[in-house]
């Protein structure tokens, strides 16, 4: 389970006890933001692309919608999100827990600019029950991300 590698991702880190487990689904920013008691603009949702041929993570704020013309700036191709099955495939999450930590070897994470208006913000944990809150620091340090963009609009 894609959960068990995110809690030794983290374990290894000695950050596993942050990670919080629900009983109720946190597959959806509106679900998340419920099971956390928070806003869903902190939410930090993982979209899953494809992009000249290679899958790509672009963590941003719950609030925020990719904007096709950015996204093909930034990328040079449209903004095409994987299938449910290519993403857990290609990323090595599902659907609804998808996150930038203990992904496939390959897969290139961007954190998007509409997360830098919070301290902290609520990525996933490789399940669609789970989340860890991460200042953005910690959240540049653990996702491993290659660089800040800007490719979304509406927040």
């Amino acid at each position: 389970m894609a959960i068990e590698k995110v809690k030794e991702y983290f374990r290894f880190h000695g950050m596993e006890g942050r990670i919080q487990e629900f009983d109720v689904s946190s597959a959806t920013v509106e679900l998340a933001a419920a099971a956390l008691h928070c806003e869903p603009q902190r939410i930090a949702k993982t979209l899953s692309f494809m992009a000249n041929g290679q899958a790509i993570l672009v963590v941003a704020a719950g609030d925020a919608k990719i904007d096709n013309k950015k996204y093909k700036a930034q990328f040079h191709t449209k903004a095409k999100m994987l299938s449910p099955e290519e993403a857990k495939n290609l990323v090595g999450h599902a659907v609804g827990g998808v996150c930038p930590f203990a992904v496939n070897e390959g897969v290139t994470v961007y954190l998007d600019v509409s997360l830098k208006r919070f301290e902290t913000v609520f990525p996933a944990c490789g399940s669609a029950n789970s989340a860890i809150e991460l200042t953005i620091p910690e959240l540049e340090t653990y996702s491993g991300y290659m660089e800040w963009i800007d490719v979304c609009k509406d927040y």
